[in-house]
């Protein structure tokens, strides 16, 4: 019989750590032992989901309460302190959360590889959003052209996101490694509105940023050709839709030596 798997959560209290603590909980194989948080208050916030859980403002809550794996949806500069501190502690670790640059990657990679424990890094946990990603990869080197569209709820700290930067430099490697050309420079020469036409990402791939009350994560990809275009489109209605991507990263770090970055590895595509 399979060990349960102790998980801590930090940034608890947001509404994505939240839900990150209810689906844990609801898992028959996973069991919440350790729930983190600077908003919490020293009864951890007074909610019944964190019950039976050690709860605490500051990381070193996880080392007594023996965590395995901790999921990471905090904040960047959190991040960036408290998952170093689980690596050299052999605390495995899933990490969403936004606004980890190239930089960020590059030294999680250095506290990861040859650590006591493994990282998997991924900018979405939406597996339909992993497809949107892979399907915009085989769509790019047939194309003439592509602009990226992302859609956030309005309390997003960072644009674009991570997702819509990954789906241009996705594109860009695409047509790099089928030998196709860059896509040609914007040939807008009068902008009324700065801004109107989006931020340049790799290989002149516009990107656009959208921030709504109502929306939750949402984004489409959309080439074009001569007499044609071709949208792919994802939408998460609802955080739930990043639970199971987060439940195989889970399940699956264990096994992953050093840093992982994306679900593609997986789900082995």
């Amino acid at each position: 019989m399979n060990r349960v798997i102790r998980v801590g959560v930090l940034g608890a209290a947001g509404r994505m750590g939240r839900e990150v603590c209810l689906t844990v909980r609801e898992a028959s194989d996973l069991e919440l032992v350790a729930a983190v948080d600077p908003a919490f208050d020293g009864r951890g916030g007074g909610d019944d989901v964190y019950a039976g859980a050690a709860t605490g403002r500051g990381v070193e809550t996880l080392e007594p309460a023996h965590v395995d794996v901790v999921v990471d949806f905090s904040t960047a500069g959190a991040a960036r302190t408290n998952l170093p501190w689980c690596a050299a502690r052999g605390i495995h670790a899933v990490v969403g959360t936004t606004g980890l640059g190239t930089d960020d990657i590059a030294e999680l990679a250095r506290a990861f590889n040859g650590a006591p424990a493994n990282a998997v890094v991924a900018p979405n946990f939406a597996i339909g959003a992993v497809l949107l990603v892979r399907f915009s990869e085989l769509a790019a080197p047939h194309m003439d052209g592509a602009e990226v569209i992302e859609l956030h709820h309005d309390q997003k700290r960072d644009a674009p996101s991570g997702t819509a930067l990954l789906t241009a430099e996705r594109i860009a490697a695409a047509r790099a490694a089928a030998g196709a050309p860059s896509f040609h420079p914007d040939r807008t020469e009068e902008t009324r509105l700065s801004g109107a036409r989006g931020g340049v990402g790799p290989g002149e791939v516009r990107v656009h940023s959208v921030r709504l009350p109502g929306l939750v994560a949402h984004q489409e990809t959309i080439f074009g050709a001569p007499g044609q275009a071709l949208t792919l489109r994802h939408d998460s209605f609802d955080r739930r839709s990043f639970m199971p991507g987060v439940l195989l990263a889970v399940r699956s770090v264990a096994g992953r030596p050093g840093l992982t970055v994306g679900l593609e590895p997986l789900l082995g595509i």
